[in-house]
């Protein structure tokens, strides 16, 4: 509950409400770089997006589906790092929940290049496909549900590099802390969801996708020192609950390919205390390759203009951003 966080939470609600106060609709803070292939510090100019230059050593990179790359000076984060992307009939309307799990080394090596924390929101593939290759080659600690937990151990990674998490942790990282939120996973047209199911052991090594169940859901906040505190969904559903109190400056919100959650958007914003930027996300085709513009599908680019129409309307003094992928932006 609002109350027992720490008081660090009330005062930056505070100077938050003040800053919008003051700068309205503006975006000053949010810069976007020229788009990079790989990782690592940015170096390309910076352009603004609705505001004026600035310099700054954190920025935030889309990579497709829910997945982001935090690079905070020399350190990097991932949020559901899934770059392989390969096909399952899912957007061509012949899904194929046997399809083997594959990870695309080359593609995955070269942009995943290094990370010292992986936060993952649930273990469906699209989220947690590529996570277990990443972590063994980087060393990352793996942060996520206790499914996650035993999925890590089912591909080899030891115990002492997955951390396990419910919601309500606040986890110091030295220059960056994470505040866990326990979330929920969305719901399909007949109010249900694929692979539904956690792992309370550690299963077999899994083979096919239908092998990586939902897992529950969290959704996360980093709060970086002397930057912004940014909101990541990775499914477009949530407990208002349990999101009081967080009042990030930036939320990557997750686009609903169904409307089985009732009021999801003007919830959303009113639980998240109305951020400066909104940025949509899992609105692309994430069966396609990783280039520039996203590949969407038809009625997929109808829910997304229908949630950005949605946000200006019960947020109109939120920004809004739809990101392109490997584009570094800063907030």
């Amino acid at each position: 509950m609002p109350e027992n966080r720490p008081s660090g939470y009330a005062r930056r609600r505070l100077l938050r409400d003040a800053a919008v106060g003051a700068a309205a609709v503006s975006t000053a803070g949010l810069v976007a770089a020229a788009p990079a292939r790989a990782a690592g510090p940015v170096t390309a100019p910076s352009r603004a997006v609705g505001g004026t230059r600035r310099g700054g050593a954190v920025s935030f990179r889309w990579w497709g589906t829910s997945g982001w790359r935090i690079d905070i000076g020399d350190r990097t984060v991932l949020v559901d790092p899934y770059l392989s992307r390969y096909d399952t009939g899912l957007f061509r309307k012949a899904f194929n929940p046997d399809t083997p799990l594959t990870v695309a080394a080359d593609v995955v090596d070269r942009l995943a290049d290094r990370a010292e924390n992986i936060l993952v929101t649930h273990t469906h593939w699209d989220h947690f496909n590529d996570v277990p290759h990443i972590a063994a080659r980087t060393g990352a600690r793996v942060f996520g549900t206790l499914t996650a937990y035993h999925l890590g151990l089912a591909y080899g990674l030891p115990s002492g590099q997955l951390a396990p998490v419910k919601g309500g942790e606040v986890l110091d990282f030295d220059g960056y802390a994470v505040e866990v939120v326990a979330s929920l996973h969305s719901r399909n047209a007949t109010w249900s969801m694929a692979f539904p199911g956690v792992r309370v052991a550690r299963p077999p090594r899994p083979e096919t996708i239908a092998d990586l169940p939902e897992g529950d859901t969290l959704a996360y906040q980093i709060r970086i020192d002397g930057g912004p505190s940014v909101f990541f969904m990775g499914a477009s559903d949530f407990d208002e609950r349990n999101l009081s109190g967080l009042a990030p400056d930036v939320a990557m919100v997750a686009s609903a390919s169904t409307t089985a959650t009732a009021d999801y958007v003007p919830r959303l914003m009113a639980a998240l205390d109305r951020p400066k930027v909104v940025v949509p996300v899992h609105w692309d085709n994430f069966e396609t390759p990783l280039t520039n513009p996203p590949a969407v599908a038809a009625n997929d680019r109808e829910r997304l203009d229908a949630l950005v129409a949605e946000v200006r309307r019960v947020s109109p003094r939120s920004r809004v951003l739809v990101p392109e992928y490997h584009t570094a932006y800063r907030f």
